[in-house]
């Protein structure tokens, strides 16, 4: 079987997990338990690594042509498969618990996937193959009939049962393959639902009638919800994807839905995505305040909150697990070859183990961001881990760390680590008054004033005439387009706008899409909304515009984008789908539609 491309790819989510289907009606991922649990389908990372394929058995043959669509404001993919002889339609979905409403989704998922096959002219011959491979695909589970036409796998913590009321399913060894014909009105329901061994077995849901029920927890989801601004559509299936990688149990986003997924094919920088990171946090509320989901932000805020913890004189770790773990170790799978053979495939992501001192700021930044909401005075353990924080800008902030695209090579004075230090202290003097007795703030100020002096005498090079990587760098790098939106420096001061035009024209490419450093396989999405932020705040509202509906072009036909776009052939790369990808096209719109909002 040829390697779909990561863009043929569509999700579901249940804000619990999340699985991968392709435009071929394979499901190729799915951790059932949660996002960054073992999967029991993996084979986007192995051709042996377990699948569930329900599709016409004409599926790439001449004559069969596709058309999908998520229904509106869900994460339920219907997909339409004209063949020669009919068309049929599957629809898949992640199950929400029944009568779920609002923001109860996710909070009790109970872990089953619904595929709901319906004629819709003709009579098409459709094909089932069903291989579960648990444990990444290191279990081979034994797969038993049971009297009521359902098949159960059962092998190490996992038990799955794929039931169809309207068909009797036979196991062959360890799959089971059925060929049936749907005709025009017909309607099949099938259910796979997951357990751990020795728990409750697997719920019996009515496939039909729980998919109608959850399209309902969807859209009540999003009608809670508001956005008023420019391109609503964009925004509002962006905000639903970022629900779609929030772990509903804590409010944790993850930032993908995927492992190892390749920066570029052939290359090793392939990474575990599925846990949340400090780093983002900012960028993530900002965008869930724009599309007007609150109690999303606050719950987020209170899951970083929780992990963080007592704040010590020990860095604050980049990135978490769902529940506020912090020891997220990373361990490689040497029996998984990697999508289209790029490997290793990592479980786990040693990120957490390095310093990285932009993550102060993005927190504190955050606490500025809810200040109105969180009283004229934060809570006391709050108010705790703010001092905390500040406090430990201000004694390691001149030290080397790994910066924000954590190269696993050596620590650097980096640029934006610096900048994100200056956010930490100039928010921290800001939330003063809320602080209490405790805010050192002329300290703080003072510390503030020499960071922001030492980036602009360090950060910039006369010769290049822009700011660089790090300090004594000659190197461009995009992440230099983060200053004008944290407030370092106005987009117009000549050196930014010098480094805006610089990073645009050395390291953009096709529809502008922006590569991080000059080097890059592929242009970085985030990066290329960071660029129409900059430009609105430029004054060049117009050019902004028309960069964003052409970074905006490349998400995917379902409007999934994965982290990377290939500057040459357009290919999604990277793991998918992409929080940071999604977060700034919301963050692009908002700033498109009142370039002064904060």
């Amino acid at each position: 079987m040829q390697q779909p491309a990561i863009s043929e790819y569509g999700y579901l989510s249940d804000c619990r997990s999340g699985a991968l289907v392709s435009r071929a009606g394979s499901i190729d991922w799915w951790c059932p338990n949660r996002f960054d649990s073992p999967s029991v389908f993996g084979r986007l990372l192995d051709p042996d690594g377990g699948h569930w394929l329900l599709a016409p058995v004409a599926v790439g043959q001449p004559g069969h042509q596709v058309q999908r669509a998520y229904q509106p404001d869900t994460l339920i993919l219907r997909t339409v498969h004209h063949t020669p002889e009919g068309s049929v339609a599957v629809t898949d979905a992640l199950a929400a618990e029944v009568g779920a409403r609002a923001h109860d989704f996710g909070m009790r998922s109970p872990a089953v996937l619904l595929r709901v096959v319906e004629g819709l002219s003709g009579r098409v011959p459709m094909v089932l193959d069903y291989r579960p491979r648990p444990e990444y695909g290191l279990l081979t589970p034994y797969l038993r009939e049971l009297p009521d036409g359902a098949v159960t796998a059962a092998a190490g913590p996992v038990e799955l049962a794929l039931r169809c009321d309207g068909l009797r399913l036979r196991a062959e060894h360890d799959r089971v393959r059925h060929t049936f014909t749907v005709e025009q009105g017909q309607v099949l329901g099938f259910d796979l639902a997951y357990a751990p061994a020795y728990g409750d077995p697997p719920a019996r849901l009515d496939p039909v009638r729980t998919l109608a029920d959850t399209t309902l927890a969807w859209q009540a989801f999003r009608e809670s919800h508001g956005y008023d601004g420019h391109y609503p559509e964009m925004v509002r299936h962006s905000a639903t994807v970022l629900t779609g990688l929030t772990y509903a149990r804590s409010g944790a986003v993850a930032a993908a839905a995927t492992t190892s997924l390749p920066e570029r094919i052939g290359g090793d920088r392939n990474y575990d995505y599925r846990f949340c990171w400090l780093r983002d946090f900012a960028m993530t509320l900002r965008a869930l305040w724009v599309a007007a989901c609150p109690t999303e932000a606050s719950r987020l805020f209170d899951w970083a909150a929780r992990s963080i913890g007592r704040v010590g004189p020990d860095p604050v770790p980049v990135l978490f697990g769902l529940e506020g773990e912090r020891d997220v170790s990373e361990h490689v799978c040497p029996h998984l070859v990697g999508y289209a053979g790029t490997g290793p495939v990592r479980v786990g992501n040693d990120a957490w183990l390095q310093r990285q001192l932009d993550v102060p700021g993005e927190v504190i930044s955050a606490v500025w961001r809810l200040r109105h909401y969180l009283g004229d005075q934060l809570p006391a353990e709050l108010r705790a881990m703010v001092i905390g924080l500040a406090e430990q800008v201000a004694v390691t902030w001149r030290l080397p760390d790994r910066g924000i695209w954590e190269p696993r090579d050596r620590e650097r004075h980096y640029l934006s680590s610096k900048v994100l230090c200056w956010v930490a202290m100039d928010r921290a003097v800001r939330l003063a008054p809320q602080l209490g007795g405790q805010a050192d703030v002329r300290r703080w100020a003072g510390i503030r004033d020499e960071i922001r002096a030492m980036v602009l005498r360090d950060g910039f090079d006369e010769r290049l005439g822009a700011f660089t990587t790090a300090f004594g760098s000659s190197t461009l790098d995009a992440s230099a387009l983060y200053l004008p939106v944290v407030g370092f420096l106005p987009a117009t001061d000549p050196r930014m706008w010098a480094t805006i035009e610089a990073v645009e024209r050395d390291l953009g490419g096709a529809d502008g899409l922006i590569r991080r450093w000059d080097g890059d396989p592929a242009g970085f999405v985030l990066c290329s909304f960071w660029l129409v932020e900059c430009l609105v705040l430029a004054g060049e509202r117009e050019r902004a515009a028309r960069l964003f509906e052409r970074v905006s072009g490349h998400a995917n036909d379902v409007g999934l984008f994965s982290e990377q776009i290939d500057l040459t052939t357009g290919a999604h790369l990277g793991n998918m789908p992409q929080a940071l990808s999604h977060i700034g096209q919301v963050n692009a719109a908002w700033r498109l539609t009142e370039p002064t909002a904060e």
